[in-house]
């Protein structure tokens, strides 16, 4: 009759046992001090260890050369315990027996004494499913058991135990098992069962099992019977239903272009291929964990083979850390929101290019540099120690990290000075980002041009000269409004398609140096060709010498020219 890995390769002494130093050193100097205690608790994550160290415990005990750290394993008792069939270790399954019938009937037997070996030992799995009155029908019972009786009771979740309880008793708490110990755990099962498996794909199955001994080595029983005697990365993430790096990094270059079609493309591929949307959530969450991991430098904390890590080590050199959090936590609220979705295509389509969007942010920073004269710009700063506050303003695109032919990488532009800037602050050595040596001339503001006309006759120019003829032709039959950081465009409906924002900002950006707000309205033809657009209202003249003064500082009308908005009240912090 064929075993399961899991079973197969269970640990019958400490030794065996994959981490858990704290929980193993101290048992055994108990074991060697005499000092047993009569109540035990092992709390923790499934598969991390807690009812076979039960049963290893139960083994030192009974064992025949015992009660001994290193149990023979050839006598009877420890045969028997090991084939869950010993007399005197009692094993109850609490989700099925957590009645106050069951406990009245395990306190009666508590009262005899064992049949054959040294103690009688209850090994209650899934404690936690006991019911209030069953553990106060047990509380006299654990709290002063006869000499020979020894409970150890196994949770998951520990704080569902009554205090009454875990007071009474010893409580040992089981750490997630590390990924390298786990990968090197199966790689010598895998040697003594003849299969042949290459890091990569070890490493999918330690991450199906996230710390859990038992969920790894059922997923590697669940390849090997797919694969047979040769595992393949891509053929066990397949099984397992997970995503390989290349199709997360779709995601990355997607942000990388500040290409929203290309977040859709994602999106159909993943309705078309059958894959679930709410697992690629949280996949892509944990991508951006390892990638913000990876742009820190401490690419030991990611749960992943080494070409993994230093793949995500390349693509993480393209964002900053304050990307990658913003990023990161998008996609936690994403996968939050999915749980409960009716429409989960549709919340994924908006959550990735919401991402988009956070990816065009610039810092405010960024923004205010544009406020201060050029001659008076501070020097580059060094790197925060908090990211700076961000505003929504539209930013030029990045160089991506993936491969690209010689094309597409012309039609990628430059990095933001502020990046480059950043990046040489932060100084990864090895993860640093691939920007130049030198960073691209920080934006000057320029000459404005004087009226309307001016304005007409310059944005249509620039426009034209970048291929948007039809946008050029919507300026020149519109009438144009100017006022402090705006434009004002009154567009007869004909010609309303084409006056898109984000192209006319990019040619007002080439005219001015910084980006304008920009108001499209839609008016009748003849009201276009009668009178310009109106312009905001300009603010009531100051009436004191005070608020005249401060309005007239050259910082403070650069500012109001920014970002627009109305000063009600000057004062003087001298007074």
């Amino acid at each position: 009759m064929y075993q399961v890995i899991a079973r197969k390769y269970r640990p019958q002494t400490f030794d065996d046992v994959l981490n858990q130093e704290h929980v193993k050193v101290t048992l055994a100097n108990a074991i060697k001090e005499g000092r047993i205690a009569h109540g035990y608790i092992f709390s923790g994550q499934r598969g991390t260890g807690k009812t076979t160290v039960a049963r290893i415990l139960a083994r030192c005990l009974n064992c025949f050369q015992g009660p001994t750290t290193q149990p023979c394993g050839d006598c009877a008792s420890c045969v028997e315990i090991a084939q869950s069939s010993a007399v005197d270790v009692i094993e109850i399954d609490a989700a099925s027996n957590r009645g106050i019938n069951e406990m009245r009937e395990l306190r009666e037997n508590v009262r005899y004494q064992p049949a054959r070996d040294r103690y009688k030992i209850f090994i209650i799995d899934e404690a936690h499913q006991i019911t209030n009155e069953a553990f106060n029908a047990l509380l006299k019972t654990i709290e002063e058991p006869p000499a020979w009786a020894v409970f150890v009771l196994c949770t998951t979740e520990a704080h569902k135990i009554p205090a009454t309880i875990a007071s009474r008793c010893q409580h040992f708490s089981f750490r997630s098992v590390d990924f390298e110990d786990l990968v090197e755990r199966m790689r010598r099962i895998c040697a003594q069962e003849g299969i042949t498996a290459d890091e990569e794909s070890l490493a999918v199955l330690a991450q199906a099992g996230e710390g859990s001994v038992r969920d790894s080595l059922s997923a590697l029983d669940q390849a090997i019977a797919c694969c047979g005697n040769q595992l393949q990365a891509g053929q066990v993430r397949a099984l397992l239903g997970g995503f390989s790096l290349e199709s997360l990094d779709r995601v990355a270059a997607a942000l990388q272009e500040s290409s929203s079609s290309a977040m859709l493309q994602v999106v159909d591929e993943l309705e078309r291929n059958g894959r679930s949307l709410q697992h690629f959530s949280r996949e892509l969450a944990r991508y951006f964990r390892n990638l913000l991991v990876a742009r820190t430098g401490e690419t030991r904390l990611i749960a992943a083979s080494s070409r993994e890590r230093e793949r995500l080590a390349r693509v993480a050199a393209g964002f900053s850390e304050e990307d990658l959090t913003r990023y990161l936590q998008l996609a936690l609220d994403l996968h939050r929101d999915l749980q409960y979705s009716l429409q989960p295509r549709l919340h994924l389509e908006l959550g990735l290019v919401r991402m988009v969007h956070a990816g065009r942010l610039v810092s405010i920073e960024e923004a205010l540099a544009g406020v201060r004269p050029p001659e008076s710009a501070p020097a580059p700063r060094a790197a925060a120690a908090e990211p700076p506050a961000r505003v929504s303003a539209p930013r030029e695109g990045r160089p991506s990290p993936f491969a690209m032919d010689s094309a597409k990488k012309a039609a990628v532009p430059p990095a933001r000075p502020a990046e480059t800037l950043q990046a040489r602050s932060e100084g990864a050595t090895a993860l640093a980002p691939a920007v130049s040596a030198a960073p691209a001339a920080t934006e000057e503001a320029r000459p404005l041009p004087a009226g309307a006309d001016e304005w007409r006759r310059e944005l249509s120019r620039t426009l034209t000269g970048m291929g948007m003829p039809f946008t050029a032709d919507g300026v020149e039959h519109s009438a144009i409004g100017v006022s402090a950081g705006e434009l004002h465009f009154a567009t007869p409906k004909d010609f309303l398609l084409g006056m898109k924002a984000d192209d006319l900002n990019k040619a007002v950006r080439q005219i001015a140096g910084r980006p304008f707000r920009i108001k499209v309205t839609a008016v009748a033809a003849e009201e276009a060709a009668a009178a310009p657009a109106r312009p905001a209202t300009p603010p009531a003249e100051p009436d004191d010498e005070l608020t005249r003064r401060a309005l007239a500082h050259e910082e403070v009308r650069r500012f109001r020219e920014t970002f627009g908005g109305q000063v009600r009240l000057v004062r003087n912090l001298k007074e």
